[in-house]
């Protein structure tokens, strides 16, 4: 193992037993509030880091983190959060130099510009690793459905960090291009879900209930820079671009097309491998029905709406494993028996990979 790698949510900001699973609280937050001062956020990163298995983790390899939003606040932009109060929790400039001030105290980062997590790791001449701040320089989220999603003028990265990656892409010398992506960029509608299922999916992917399938926090609702990106990828034929994203709590295998209302006749400009979380309530937690049943639905119905999605696991709790060599990108899913129970084990779940030069994801049956 040469890293982990942690793509953003580090901490929840809520004040204890407000974000639980299942609704039950495991283990209190300290302190007990919704933490909003440097002192709160201090505190809240060093309880994080009590936990024995957190340690064993950092200590047995090199973690790799960028932020989220929760490292501030709920859908947190460049001007404030939904879970930010101005004023009564004084101003959000005050609040967001707090939270970062914070993490960069407590966790391994070593920030190439000051203020933010984006900066490039190298791996030899095997792969680079361009992480990204997609909080820092957002504009704010659109309402759904306001015809403001394709506005050029707003933005997910702001303008330098865009041009920032677009370079790197373009000047890598590396067989692979990893990207660490806090949100996930490959487009996603809801599709034909019935609505006990839609309820809680909105519920968890911060969209309405009214069936409208837009998640403006992703890249969905910032399409002009995402357009952008990919226009890149491919006028400068820069293949093997691999998206390892976090944030909503499910595992998914992504191409990530050009145009996803043409695909797959149309061309795919990368590929994207999305983790699920450990412990964070996902739809089966969230339904409070056993692991399976929700995803065992809802997958299907995902995968007719969105042609590049290749698999989406809506319930299960666990990490995954990428692996890489010349010839491909290999990212193996695996699960946890019992998120509840500090000795639980995990297994192999699915294996996705994307071979050199196809820009496109395909299963495999055998994790390395």
């Amino acid at each position: 193992l040469d890293a982990w790698l942690h793509l953003g949510d580090y901490i929840y900001e809520y004040k204890s037993g407000e974000y639980a699973a299942r609704g039950t609280v495991v283990r209190p937050h300290s302190p007990a509030n919704e933490i909003i001062t440097l002192a709160d956020y201090r505190t809240r990163h060093g309880k994080y880091k009590t936990d024995p298995d957190l340690q064993a983790l950092h200590h047995k390899a090199p973690v790799v983190a960028i932020w989220d939003d929760h490292e501030f606040a709920d859908n947190a932009w460049s001007g404030g959060a939904v879970n930010h109060t101005e004023g009564a929790e004084g101003t959000w400039t005050a609040r967001q130099a707090a939270a970062k001030q914070a993490y960069f105290e407590w966790m391994p980062v070593r920030p190439a510009i000051e203020g933010t997590t984006y900066r490039r790791l190298r791996f030899g001449k095997l792969a680079d690793l361009s992480l990204l701040d997609l909080r820092s320089f957002r504009s704010q989220q659109a309402s759904t459905a306001s015809g403001t999603v394709d506005d050029p003028n707003r933005t997910i990265t702001g303008r330098a960090q865009l041009d920032w990656l677009k370079a790197g892409l373009k000047a890598s010398d590396t067989t692979w291009r990893l990207v660490g992506n806090s949100v996930m960029i490959a487009p996603f509608v809801i599709g034909s879900l019935t609505a006990d299922l839609l309820k809680p999916l909105a519920k968890l992917l911060d969209l309405p209930q009214d069936g409208i399938g837009v998640n403006t926090d992703q890249w969905d609702g910032y399409t002009d820079d995402r357009r952008e990106l990919l226009a890149h990828l491919r006028s400068n034929a820069i293949g093997n671009t691999v998206f390892l994203t976090g944030d909503i709590h499910m595992s998914w295998a992504n191409d990530v097309p050009v145009d996803a209302g043409t695909y797959p006749l149309s061309a795919s400009a990368a590929t994207e491998f999305v983790i699920t979380s450990v412990t964070s309530d996902n739809l089966d937690d969230i339904v409070k029905v056993p692991e399976g049943t929700v995803s065992a639905i809802a997958a299907p119905l995902i995968q007719i709406a969105n042609r590049h999605v290749h698999w989406v696991d809506t319930d299960r709790h666990g990490y995954g494993v990428l692996d890489i060599t010349a010839d491909r990108a290999q990212m193996d899913y695996y699960v946890l028996s019992d998120r509840t129970n500090a000795n639980a084990t995990s297994s192999w779940a699915r294996s996705y990979r994307t071979r050199t030069g196809t820009q496109k994801v395909e299963r495999t049956y055998d994790p390395v």
